[in-house]
């Protein structure tokens, strides 16, 4: 389904701020498979999801979705397949836009009152009762006065409303108190289930990174030092999570952002 092949990318080369960000990389996701991604800061996780996305292109490798090579395709044809969360709750809408004007875009209706028809906000409506934050009584209120939270639930229900192939989740929770968090997450792998989504998740949680999904893969330096899934997954712990970076990278994980439960 997503096959990276021997992806390579270094920002500034042949200067002294030159930084190998992804080295040689290579990656394989099958359809409906649900990674989630660890490694400390500066690992390549998040160069890793511009890769995919196309926010830039790579030195070197292909990148094939669903069978295509898109290594040379812009980003925002991407994005009609491809669908991304960032750990800031304000990016992903339009702040300005009420909450149905917003769904009407992530539909593809445009946005425009105009344009939302009576099936159409029932259909919003419903959707947005499953999320359960009272969202589907407060369809005309500005997306930019909601909290965080609500906000961050809304972009995933945006992100996935016609559902992608491949869904990118870089660490979409990280800005959100442990209760919120917590109920993104359960409607994350609600909404990854139901539709049978592709989707790579980046966390700090590595505790979550044990519970959500089918596979978990750890980065150091641009590569891939640790990929488990399967029965050897299932039996893992945190502190076993540990233990595995420490082998294959010859030291202890260290990053103050980490949260180990």
């Amino acid at each position: 389904m997503l096959t990276l092949s021997n992806i390579s990318k270094t920002f500034n080369p042949g200067t002294v701020n030159s930084k190998t960000a992804l080295c040689d990389l290579s990656f394989h996701a099958d359809k409906g498979d649900f990674v989630t991604i660890i490694g400390a800061n500066g690992a390549g996780k998040s160069t890793l999801f511009n890769a995919i996305s196309g926010s830039f292109m790579t030195d070197s490798g292909r990148i094939l979705l669903d069978g295509k090579d898109i290594t040379l395709m812009p980003e925002f044809k991407r994005a009609r397949q491809i669908g991304r969360l960032f750990q800031d709750p304000m990016r992903g809408s339009a702040p300005g836009m009420s909450i149905e004007e917003n769904l009407s875009l992530a539909a593809g209706h445009g946005g425009w009152l105009s344009s939302i028809s009576k099936k159409d906000k029932e259909n919003f409506r419903e959707r947005l009762a499953l999320l359960q934050m009272g969202l589907e009584d407060r369809m005309k209120q500005p997306v930019g006065l909601l909290s965080g939270g609500q906000r961050q639930a809304l972009t995933l229900m945006m992100a996935t409303f016609n559902p992608p192939k491949l869904l990118l989740l870089d660490e979409h929770t990280a800005a959100l108190d442990p209760g919120t968090a917590e109920k993104v997450l359960i409607l994350t792998k609600q909404i990854v289930e139901e539709n049978g989504l592709t989707c790579l998740m980046i966390t700090h949680n590595m505790q979550s990174a044990l519970d959500l999904g089918n596979r978990t893969i750890m980065m150091n330096n641009g590569s891939i030092v640790y990929d488990v899934s399967g029965d050897e997954r299932k039996n893992l712990t945190v502190s076993d999570l540990l233990l595995k970076f420490k082998e294959s990278v010859g030291k202890e994980l260290d990053n103050d952002r980490m949260l180990l439960s």
